[in-house]
């Protein structure tokens, strides 16, 4: 076989050169320098896993009173949180901290303001044996469970056994949780390289965002979720509520005041805000944060821009069907609201 010149060689070379580099550049995430992210929406591997635990989600027969369930606190036609100040629990309990949103939250290092939970299914097992909240306990929600035949089968049929614990219930409503997942926001949608997906304000707002150091804390594809930090780094934050932050699952006086950092996705959904629900407007939460976290005074003009540009981070809520809960049988003890 003939042989190329060395000429043409090169210039094969260079032409396949070429095309290799445009393909990589064309395979490469678009503005992969930004720091932030697009949301990925998951796969389900287990779709029988999800469907039961969206019942248990649902299901107000976890609680003492059978009338408060997962959703009442974390609703879904809500963002993903109640929009209280603080939960209401059993008996009317005023809760101790704000609600925040469940959307994305299988992002996050940890689970709760404090990171007590290491993961979803950890800290789904709370709230059900907690006083202030859904007032069971473990052993009384799988008593009930047990008494319902449909659930008996459904969860036979999801783990292959007939051992329903709390470990089976808390594994199947976490694989619910990790389906709520907001895509296809618009500023994801600019971060693909859609140019017309925001307006020029919100790209300003984005731009003041990044200058100013929000994104030292609100990054990755969840803005936020990743780290625990000092609520009032420049200034202290003055609050009455008695969250004691991260020092009360370390026991580390130092992470006094430390929180998780909350994720900005849907934010304009999920007020009020902070741990507290302090800050009833997007608008009073960027001037709080701007002066305690980053030491700087926002003008009207600027926190407009950043607002703005944050409520460009709303994306697609998740579409649910609501379930049709198995019926109570005889032996399936009833609820004591008023007791």
């Amino acid at each position: 076989m003939k042989q190329k010149s060395p000429s043409l060689r090169h210039a094969a070379r260079f032409v396949l050169g070429a095309v290799s580099m445009a393909a990589l550049l064309a395979a490469a995430p678009a503005r992969a320098q930004e720091p932030v992210q697009p949301i990925a929406v998951p796969k389900v591997t287990e779709p029988a896993k999800v469907e039961l635990g969206k019942k248990l989600w649902f299901d107000p027969r976890l609680s003492r009173s059978g009338f408060i369930s997962c959703n009442s606190c974390h609703n879904l036609s809500m963002g993903g949180s109640d929009n209280l100040k603080t939960s209401i629990g059993d008996k009317w309990q005023k809760g101790p901290i704000n609600s925040p949103t469940v959307l994305n939250s299988s992002l996050n290092v940890a689970q709760f303001w404090d990171g007590r939970a290491k993961d979803l299914k950890e800290q789904a097992g709370g709230p059900i044996a907690n006083p202030g909240e859904m007032a069971f306990s473990h052993d009384l929600a799988v008593d009930m469970l047990r008494s319902i035949p449909q659930y008996v089968h459904e969860f036979k049929k999801v783990f292959g056994h007939d051992k329903l614990t709390i470990d089976e219930v808390t594994s199947a409503i976490a694989a619910f949780e990790e389906t709520l997942v907001t895509p296809n926001a618009r500023f994801d949608k600019w971060l693909k390289g859609d140019k017309k997906a925001i307006t020029a304000q919100e790209l300003r707002g984005y731009e003041l965002f990044k200058g100013s150091g929000c994104v030292a804390c609100h990054n990755g594809p969840n803005l936020g979720g990743t780290s625990f930090q000092k609520m009032g780094l420049v200034e202290a934050y003055k609050t009455d509520n008695p969250a004691e932050g991260r020092s009360a699952v370390t026991g580390n006086d130092a992470e006094r005041f430390n929180f998780k950092v909350p994720t900005l996705r849907n934010v304009e959904l999920t007020y009020p805000y902070f741990h507290d629900g302090a800050a009833d407007t997007l608008a009073q939460a960027v001037d709080t944060m701007g002066r305690i976290q980053l030491g700087k005074k926002f003008t009207d003009q600027e926190n407009a821009d950043i607002v703005a540009f944050l409520k460009t981070l709303t994306g697609d809520q998740p579409q649910i069907a609501m379930p049709i809960l198995p019926p109570s049988s005889d032996k399936t003890k009833r609820p004591q609201p008023f007791d």
